[in-house]
């Protein structure tokens, strides 16, 4: 048998038996699996107190999914995001919160705040235009509980928002006024704080550790935030990461007349990716490690005077992610030695996203909340850890008790993140209808946390459980 002639001007296609077969495994790991732990009905907020949280979600639904199409028909990306956070800062405005714009040396970084504010925790967000407006009247006593709801809406270069932060915007967004709603229908409905932070440049940078280094966790107990995907899934493996780079110098040299006289960049990098992909066979299933050359040359007939990658280094676990990186190193620097280049290895100066931790009790208060939207989030080790990412959530999750959940913003299960499929979802009615349920998740979660102390112990002793804080900044100092 003749075997088809290949159309080379074409790339092949990925095989569509693999997402096929992952969905079968994901169907039967779910019925293996059961239904995901949910708050029993006498924890958190009663059930009246939530229902007119649902409706304070509703009303508010045209304009959240106005907020999440304007967002999405004007994508941005990382601390360019002028448009959305104007369209956010003007929706607050409509309610009559006034925000505080530009908040810790970041022009795109909003913060608003509703609730009680004990006089210890009233202090000075960073720079700000609108900051003495934006701070509600301090009242006098200790500290109160006080939970975060934080924002993205960043988008990616030629994809949009194939991540879906107009939709994650929209649930924050729509979470704290629908809390702000019901405080206002009912006073005292929020026997605490609850902020709204947006955070930029998810995509980009890793811009919650620098917001978090500049105070924005301060005197904050608690954060939440979702995350747009192709499933209702309570939790998910988030990989943390190390964003790295590699500079070679060589000497430059006639390639054909002379070029035992040159030290090639180009073959170190090209050493490098071939070390990358020998390297993949002896590390952990879930750990990744991909490049992309920078700079590799200008012209063909003169050895290349410098090369540059650009790497990233991803793992599980905190301690599994150091170790590979250490590998990487190695790597980048045996590199050097077998060509006679020399090598700078570049890291980012902030930790860059750590593996996100997530807060049992809060993520059975996210589950019993969108059971009540009509949604049913699957269990953590349904969908498989294969398609794992990494998000700068991690890094808050680290320093205070946190959930990122996964909301389905599509009608196909094999959609997958950072491509125009996702991003063509989180612009359709199932991405609206997304924003709408995931508003209400988080201001459930919310609502039920500030509502009961034994919840919140319990929400705090499950973070210590897990290990506490941990010095995210000196992370890779120690």
């Amino acid at each position: 048998m003749t075997r088809p002639v290949r159309d080379l001007s074409r790339p092949t296609m990925p095989c569509s038996a693999v997402q096929a077969r992952m969905a079968e495994e994901t169907a039967a790991r779910a019925a293996a699996a059961g239904p995901a732990p949910a708050l029993p009905e006498d924890v958190g907020a009663e059930a009246g107190l939530r229902a007119e949280l649902a409706e304070a979600v509703d009303s508010l639904a045209p304009e959240l999914v106005a907020l999440s199409r304007d967002l999405h028909a004007h994508p941005e990306v990382g601390y360019a995001e002028h448009h959305a956070v104007a369209a956010v800062a003007e929706l607050l405005r409509a309610h009559g919160i006034t925000p505080s714009v530009g908040v810790f040396g970041m022009d795109t970084a909003l913060r608003a705040e509703i609730g009680t504010v004990a006089a210890t925790d009233a202090a000075e967000h960073g720079e700000s235009r609108d900051a003495d407006e934006a701070q509600p009247p301090a009242t006098a006593g200790s500290h109160v509980p006080t939970m975060a709801i934080l924002a993205e809406y960043d988008a990616l270069p030629g994809v949009g928002h194939g991540c879906g932060h107009n939709v994650m915007c929209a649930n924050s967004v729509g979470a704290f006024l629908a809390l702000a709603e019901l405080e206002r229908r009912r006073p005292g409905a929020l026997p605490g704080r609850v902020i709204l932070q947006t955070t930029p440049a998810e995509e980009s940078d890793t811009a919650k550790e620098i917001l978090a280094q500049r105070g924005m966790l301060d005197g904050v107990d608690a954060a939440i935030q979702t995350h747009a995907y192709a499933h209702d899934l309570a939790d998910q493996t988030w990989l943390g990461v190390r964003r790295m780079s590699a500079v070679y110098t060589g000497i430059p040299s006639h390639a054909s007349s002379q070029p035992f006289m040159g030290r090639n960049a180009l073959d170190a990098a090209t050493l490098v990716l071939t070390g990358l992909g020998l390297l993949r066979q002896q590390i952990l299933p879930m750990d990744r490690v991909h490049a992309v050359v920078d700079d590799g040359g200008q012209v063909a007939n003169v050895i290349p005077e410098r090369a540059e990658l650009n790497l990233m280094v991803r793992s599980k676990y905190p301690e599994t992610l150091k170790d590979l990186v250490g590998r990487v190193e190695d790597l980048l620097r045996g590199a050097a030695l077998m060509t006679g280049t020399g090598v700078e290895i570049i890291t980012d100066a902030n930790t860059n996203e750590m593996p996100v931790r997530s807060n049992a009790p809060l993520l059975q208060a996210w589950v019993r909340s969108q059971r009540e939207r009509g949604r049913d989030p699957l269990p953590a080790g349904v969908v498989t850890e294969t398609v794992a990412a990494g998000t700068d959530f991690g890094n808050v999750s680290l320093r205070v008790p946190g959930i990122h959940p996964l909301i389905k913003v599509t009608d196909r299960d094999d959609v997958a993140l950072h491509t125009r499929e996702m991003a063509a979802a989180a612009g359709s009615p199932t991405g609206d209808a997304a924003a709408v349920d995931g508003a209400y998740g988080l201001a459930a979660v919310a609502l039920d946390w500030l509502h009961d102390a034994e919840l919140r112990d319990a929400v705090r002793a499950d973070f210590e459980a897990a290990g506490g804080a941990v010095d995210v900044a000196g992370f890779w100092e120690e």
